[in-house]
């Protein structure tokens, strides 16, 4: 087999050729070249749908990256800077129960000048503000016993955050207890535990979880959860007295 220098030219061929060998390898560069034909005569049969098909996908891209830059950042920039009051009444209201009935409804609803945070949700649902401002709508109706509130708007928010995630889910499953609906409540104190593995969020909903599961006669769902609170978040305060729970529940 012939072989090519690195630079220059084709190498000579070690050996001659013998006339069937030479057939051979003016069938197959003829072959190639046939197929080499083809594949230009299709590209130019085809040019203007590739041509067509290139700039959609360029068009696409450069859509996507404005949007990004002159769109979603600005809208971004904007919804938080908007939701700065509301944020602040929600935070003074958690922290300070004597005036949070009075806050949660400025958080909500707006004071006039800023807005609150329905209003952010129905003016920026698409921005990164809207989605927070769903969760402190959700936590508020929770609050305020609004359950079915509560359940609707922390549904809505979607979040990559270990614990925010948590807590949300957490709060649905607190709705759905306090409406009596504890197959729901369950469920969702489970998907709270295991949406993220931490010793803030997991242990308190391990053991809500568990203790649901022993109220509705689900025992074996009430010691698995229990066992995952004593192996592994055993120094959680969560995990206090997790012993006589795990007895009932293996009785």
């Amino acid at each position: 087999m012939a072989t090519y220098k690195k630079r220059g030219g084709k190498a000579k061929s070690s050996q001659q050729q013998t006339p069937e060998q030479e057939s051979v390898t003016a069938e197959v560069f003829s072959t190639l070249d046939t197929s080499a034909g083809k594949a230009e005569a299709w590209v130019a049969r085809n040019q203007n749908y590739i041509l067509t098909a290139i700039g959609a996908v360029v068009v696409i891209v450069l859509g996507y990256l404005a949007y990004l830059n002159f769109v979603a950042k600005p809208l971004n920039e904007e919804s938080t800077n908007a939701m700065a009051q509301a944020q602040a009444y929600f935070k003074a209201g958690m922290e300070d129960p004597t005036v949070q009935d009075s806050l949660f409804v400025l958080a909500l609803d707006g004071d006039g000048v800023a807005p609150g945070f329905l209003q952010i949700i129905e003016e920026y649902g698409s921005s990164d503000a809207a989605q927070l401002a769903n969760y402190n709508a959700g936590m508020i109706y929770l609050q305020q016993k609004a359950y079915d509130n509560a359940i609707s708007y922390l549904d809505d928010f979607t979040t990559e955050d270990p614990i925010l995630g948590a807590l949300a889910l957490g709060g649905i499953g607190d709705a759905f207890a306090e409406l009596n609906q504890l197959e729901d409540a369950l469920a969702y104190y489970q998907k709270a535990a295991d949406f993220s593995e931490n010793n803030l969020t997991t242990p308190r909903f391990l053991r809500k979880g568990a203790q649901v599961a022993l109220a509705i006669d689900k025992a074996k769902v009430a010691a698995k959860l229990l066992q995952n609170l004593k192996e592994n978040f055993a120094s959680s305060p969560e995990a206090a007295n997790v012993d006589v729970l795990l007895a009932q529940a293996q009785q």
